[in-house]
Formats: C-alpha cells, structure tokens, sequence
C-alpha cells in the first residue's frame, strides 16, 4: 500500500449534520418547506453541484453563487465556535502519515477544508487536500477527486485506500479503483448496500490500524 486518503466532514469531523442545519435554517428563514430526501442527497456534492440543486430542487430565491456563499458563510460561523473532531480522527491520520503519505478529498470547498486542517492541527500532515469544487464540478460519487488525489500523491488509485462514512463517498474511491475503509456515521449512515462495497467497516478511527491497511494492499 503507497498511500491513504481520507474524506472530511462525517469521517474526521462532526460537521456532516451542521451543513444540514444550516440549510435548513435557510429554508425556515425564506419559508421554504425542506425536502425529506434533500439532506441525503447532497451529501457528497461539490459546491457547484449542491448550490444548483437548492436552487433547482429545494426552491431557493437567488443565483447558484449567492447560495454557495451564504451557505459557507453560515457554515464558517460554525467553524470559528470550533471544528468537533470525531474520536480518534488526529490520531488516525498521524498513525498512517508515519507509514505512507496521506491526502485528503473532500466536497466541502477550499476555504472550509484550509479552516478544518487548520483548526485539527493537520495542515503539515497531510501531503495533498482536493475540493471537489477545484475539478469542474464533478463531486462524488464520480470518482474525480480521489483520482486527483492519487495524482497528485503519486500513486495508483489500486495501491491507495480511501477512508471513507457515506454513500456517495465509498461509491466515488470504489469507482476510483480504491480500496475503501467505511467509518459509518451516526447522521445519515450509508445503506447496508454501500456498506458491503467497503474492504474494512470499522465502528471508529481507533480502530484504524497499520495492519489493516497493509491487509488491503
């Protein structure tokens, strides 16, 4: 095994449900009914992709650009009360950059993934972060930001692992070719049927081994 990737929001932090909350604060605040299925949905969406979709699906008033920032806006809000790290997370990263580059690919955008690795203490940890928001576009569950992730560390998407908590995200590393390591969640847990695409399902981060991911490779 050459390299390991892990996701952001659900998998190192406990900030998957404050996106929710945030947008949902925004649908109370323009008297918008919030889909049942939208919360799901988004999950895993580049900006680009997610901002259309409140703009096309939810109902929202205003330009796809207005709704990104007002969005990120609330959710740097968040950020500076504190980033909650999930059990294990700092731990996790450094046992595996002690034996292989680590990198990060994430949906969130580019100023929430600096403020994140800031706040946990990572930023000289790992070797390379990706937005989806940096490739066009394409979030997950197309594979495009673990292939440039790969890339960018060197190393094929077969001889990496991708540390991953929801749906979308196990079904882009798999479609990267990756092995993947899913950590479900407590907000919105993947469905049984994502789970059984993941290599290893571990119930936290301490959990996360060097042995593990060398059983991988």
């Amino acid at each position: 095994m050459r390299a390991v990737i892990f996701d952001l929001d659900g998998t190192l932090t406990d900030t998957e449900h404050l996106w929710d909350l945030v947008r949902r604060e925004m649908a109370a605040e323009d008297g918008i009914v919030w889909p049942e299925d939208a919360s799901r949905a988004m999950m895993g969406m580049s900006t680009q992709q997610w901002s259309a979709y409140l703009s096309e699906v939810v109902g929202f008033p205003g330009t796809t650009d207005e709704l990104a920032q007002r969005t990120i806006a609330g959710m740097l809000q968040h950020y500076r009360d504190g980033v909650q790290v999930l059990p294990g997370a700092i731990e996790a990263v450094h046992r595996m950059q002690a034996k292989w580059p680590v990198g990060l690919a994430s949906s969130s955008p580019r100023v929430l993934i600096n403020t994140a690795v800031d706040v946990l203490g990572l930023s000289e940890v790992f070797a390379t972060t990706v937005s989806t928001e940096e490739l066009g576009g394409a979030g997950k569950p197309a594979p495009d930001v673990y292939l440039e992730a790969c890339r960018r560390l060197g190393v094929e998407p077969g001889r990496a692992v991708a540390v991953e908590d929801a749906h979308n995200g196990i079904l882009a590393a798999k479609a990267a070719g990756m092995a993947v390591i899913a950590v479900p969640p407590h907000f919105n847990p993947p469905p049984a049927s994502a789970l059984n695409l993941a290599d290893a399902v571990l119930t936290s981060l301490d959990e996360l081994t060097v042995e593990l991911v060398s059983r991988l490779g």
